[in-house]
């Protein structure tokens, strides 16, 4: 906790919109300073402007969080703004569709590039920040997907394995020094990403009745309906500032049941 503000420090990737928008709201809602992490501008700032209405304290970092060095700048920019570094949310991903006989190197390189590569370097680099205060919390946004076979999802659902793996990794190195690193994987949110992503698959998958499809994906989440952005991001912020000290290198599952194991 900064002296200079009083409050948690936090970075939320990802935050021009969507789940990371949400969840930068509730944690400024909750008390804490956020530093907001995307390469959208315009969607950073008017996710800062809502943090700040809510009397939070706000860092915009406006850049490609997947150039090298990028995520250890974010993270030194904090520190050296509000001394330290208390949060850190991994919620920045990439997916695009693409058939398992037709899948290209650039796909490929986008996805890992963002979703795992550049994700294990900022949990190194808060993760050295924490160290030193002996205390702090990571959060990494994984999905169902990383236990799924989908032949036209290949590259996204490879990576957010590697999300899950660098969690475990993660945790156990960074637990000596009261550290916890979870993982959290939401079910089906109507944010801009899965509806262009569920868009495209109903495309390759030649229907062309998008919302028939839709509800048939919807059919298959045994709690019968599609998670709230919101709820989702209750559960980010609950592993952020609530959750048990004895609890890390944990995958919380809120899939609506789809993810049962």
């Amino acid at each position: 906790m900064s002296e200079k503000t009083g409050h948690r420090r936090a970075i939320v990737t990802g935050a021009a919109g969507g789940l990371g928008r949400e969840v930068a709201t509730q944690l400024a809602r909750r008390g804490c300073a956020v530093a907001l992490v995307d390469i959208d501008a315009k969607g950073t700032a008017q996710t800062a402007d809502i943090c700040r209405s809510l009397g939070a304290e706000v860092e915009e970092i406006v850049g490609d969080f997947t150039a090298e060095g990028a995520p250890e700048a974010a993270i030194d920019r904090v520190v050296k703004k509000w001394g330290g570094l208390d949060i850190l949310v991994n919620n920045a991903g990439y997916g695009g569709i693409e058939p398992f006989l037709g899948m290209s190197y650039k796909m490929w390189q986008r996805t890992l590039s963002l979703n795992v590569v550049a994700l294990a370097l900022a949990c190194a680099a808060a993760g050295r920040v924490m160290k030193e205060q002996r205390a702090g919390r990571i959060v990494n946004i994984t999905s169902p997907a990383s236990r799924m076979a989908l032949p036209d999802y290949a590259a996204y659902a490879a990576s957010k394995a590697g999300v899950d793996s660098v969690t475990r990794a993660a945790a156990v190195a960074l637990a000596p020094f009261g550290i916890l690193v979870n993982s959290l994987a939401p079910g089906m949110m109507d944010t801009d990403m899965q509806r262009s992503t569920e868009a495209e698959l109903a495309r390759v998958n030649g229907r062309n009745d998008l919302q028939a499809f839709l509800d048939e994906r919807t059919r298959r989440v045994p709690i019968g309906r599609r998670a709230e952005i919101s709820e989702i991001a209750e559960a980010v912020v609950w592993l952020c500032l609530d959750a048990p000290v004895y609890m890390t290198a944990e995958r919380l599952n809120m899939s609506g049941g789809m993810d049962r194991d």
